[in-house]
């Protein structure tokens, strides 16, 4: 892939490039790093892409900017977000020198609030970057790429579900992107995610792994019992076994926040309405509604449901206080470039 990358400046077009990606929800949980500076899983994932959350990023290189510049979600952007676009640009780039970069972006659900917006953020943005320089990058090299700006964006390279591959090596990271197990079209569900707290979470995912990683007596049995869990899903997914599926998304998503909470100082990323919204769902269950419980670093609930019962689970969910919004997921597309209003898939 480097080859392909070391392009010289005029290789750049200075037209806007759109691109929409959309957030995935990690069934089979990623926590942890093997080497921070590559961002490097420690383990495998296996993911959901998702239609209901979707960033929309316009990229354009200008010779005559001074500096990279961020607008998201109708403000501008400085700091640490633009230092991590810029730093990806570089990266992306291989180059001595580049035209600087203005990047627009808005999601269309809560950014840093745990809903994965920086996957779906840096897949848009690895697709842009691949669209404006005349990449040509296959799938698998466009996962490397988006997965150097956020480990879990590898999978939002794909529609549908998706696997996230995890390598061997500190300092090589040709083996780590994802694949897709099954597109969109494949598995009628439903996702719906209750938003407890629109608020930036205030430890990000990456200082929360690495906390982790150095503090919980558990960290290693949740390493060495990941392979088991891929197993399992990918099977369960494959004979389409809801029940199956819903179990190990449940029990991965424990194991993750059991993990977090054992270190020191703990992670608590929930807040009283994500615990009240576990027992609603828990309570339903036990009266025969199939609908089982995943969360990421942070307080929002998303419960995986099928299509009949999502009314039923929706207003349940509606009933805890505290739930400001429930957000309707089905499986969504792959990242991919917009023309015209039209959606162009590059290299599928």
């Amino acid at each position: 892939m480097n080859s392909k990358r070391k392009k010289i400046i005029a290789d750049f077009t200075q037209n806007p490039v759109t691109a929409q990606a959309y957030a995935n929800i990690a069934l089979i949980k990623y926590w942890g790093k093997r080497s921070v500076e590559l961002n490097l899983p420690a383990v495998g994932s296996i993911s959901l892409t998702l239609d209901a959350l979707k960033t929309t990023t316009t990229l354009q290189f200008d010779e005559s900017l001074e500096s990279d510049t961020l607008h998201l979600d109708h403000r501008n952007v400085a700091g640490k977000p633009l230092e991590r676009i810029t730093q990806f640009l570089d990266t992306a780039v291989q180059t001595g020198d580049r035209p600087k970069a203005k990047i627009v972006s808005s999601n269309s659900f809560p950014t840093g609030a745990g809903l994965a917006s920086s996957a779906s953020g840096f897949a848009a943005l690895a697709v842009a970057v691949n669209e404006a320089m005349n990449l040509h990058l296959t799938k698998e090299e466009l996962s490397i790429l988006a997965r150097q700006g956020s480990g879990s964006a590898a999978r939002s390279i794909y529609g549908g579900f998706a696997e996230m591959m995890c390598g061997t090596s500190l300092d090589d990271d040709q083996d780590d992107f994802a694949i897709q197990l099954e597109d969109e079209s494949y598995w009628d569900l439903r996702l719906l995610i209750a938003v407890t707290s629109t608020d930036k979470k205030e430890t990000g995912s990456t200082e929360g792994m690495v906390r982790t990683a150095k503090s919980s007596p558990f960290y290693t049995g949740w390493v060495e019992s990941q392979q088991a869990d891929l197993d399992e899903m990918r099977r369960a997914i494959k004979k389409k076994n809801f029940a199956k599926v819903g179990e190990l998304t449940e029990h991965s998503c424990f194991k993750m926040h059991g993990l977090a909470m054992s270190g020191r100082p703990p992670l608590l990323y929930w807040n009283g309405a994500t615990t009240e919204m576990i027992h609603t769902i828990w309570n339903l269950r036990t009266k025969g509604t199939a609908a089982y419980i995943t969360m990421d670093a942070g307080p929002q609930v998303k419960v995986l449901c099928q299509p009949g019962n999502s009314e039923l689970v929706k207003q349940a969910m509606l009933s805890v206080k505290g739930v400001k919004q429930i957000i309707e997921a089905k499986p969504g597309p792959g990242a991919a470039i917009v023309t015209d209003n039209q959606i162009k898939v590059k290299n599928s």
